[in-house]
């Protein structure tokens, strides 16, 4: 996920470089639990102040189900869209100025003209991470009472005790089951 970009920026506005990208991920954040490597196709190409990537990348991620607390496998997917700019003035190249509000260290093209991707694709994968994963659409969740997974099966927890100010409503319906029977 690092590029050597000097033949890039010494080019025509405009030029680009595809690269099929096929990357383990597996370091790159703690909170990233990859299933098989980030995989996609990105275009570098030449603008009048840096370089312009896209594309798009794909990867299964581990996640935990919001209603059963299981792990489970979630596709996900991310568009990159951001422009590198050089960290030093490169003499080959003819390069407009990067206005200030444009700095940002992750969006920098080092030194030895390497453009490095890790931290946007970080970034990026964990704001596509799910909220709210589940396992499976119909997931049961747990049981509030004892915290079993109705996945798995109905739970023997015992009816508790009515709380006493609901006891009245609970003597009403008791009534009116009586009756329809």
């Amino acid at each position: 996920m690092r590029y050597n970009v000097a033949q890039l920026l010494m080019g025509p506005t405009g030029a680009q470089r595809v690269y099929d990208l096929e990357a383990e991920i597996g370091d790159l954040d703690p909170e990233i639990e990859p299933l098989r490597p980030l995989s996609g196709t990105v275009t570098l190409m030449r603008t009048t102040q840096g370089i312009l990537v896209t594309g798009t990348l794909r990867t299964t991620l581990v996640a935990q189900c919001r209603r059963c607390l299981e792990l489970c496998n979630t596709e996900i997917e991310i568009t990159l869209e951001e422009e590198f700019y050089p960290a030093v003035p490169f003499a080959e190249a003819s390069l407009d100025e990067m206005p200030e509000e444009n700095w940002d260290e992750a969006l920098q093209i080092d030194e030895h003209h390497i453009l490095d991707l890790h931290e946007v694709i970080r970034q990026d994968l964990l704001l596509a991470i799910p909220m709210q994963t589940l396992c499976k659409p119909d997931c049961a969740g747990l049981c509030p009472r004892c915290g079993g997974n109705r996945n798995l099966g109905e739970c023997t927890c015992d009816d508790e005790d009515i709380d006493p100010r609901w006891a009245a409503l609970q003597a009403l319906i008791e009534t009116n089951s009586e009756r329809e029977e």
